[in-house]
């Protein structure tokens, strides 16, 4: 699903909101959550999931292509890790 198919799906469960509106909303949760993640911070949505930041400590790599050793820094990732409800549908039990 992408962002504008996200908006259209509220807005065409929310009558009364015109899609100005619900961009609005939706830009404005998705830059919290970002601004958020960027402060370390975690982000958790009941039923849904959890969203955090992790990181990768500096390191040595080789470059496939020449064999060459270069030097990785420090790199941060988001972690997202799913609430009991999402897990439960997307996998039901037999």
């Amino acid at each position: 699903m992408t962002k504008s198919e996200l908006i259209a799906r509220i807005a065409k469960k929310n009558p009364n909101l015109t899609i100005k509106d619900v961009e609005k909303i939706v830009s404005v949760v998705f830059k919290t959550i970002i601004d958020s993640l960027a402060e370390g911070k975690r982000v958790e949505f009941r039923g849904f999931g959890a969203f955090s930041v992790r990181s990768r400590s500096a390191r040595m790599a080789k470059n496939p292509k020449t064999h060459e050793v270069v030097s990785v820094g420090e790199r941060h990732f988001v972690h997202f890790k799913t609430g009991r409800e999402l897990h439960n549908q997307l996998n039901p039990s037999k």
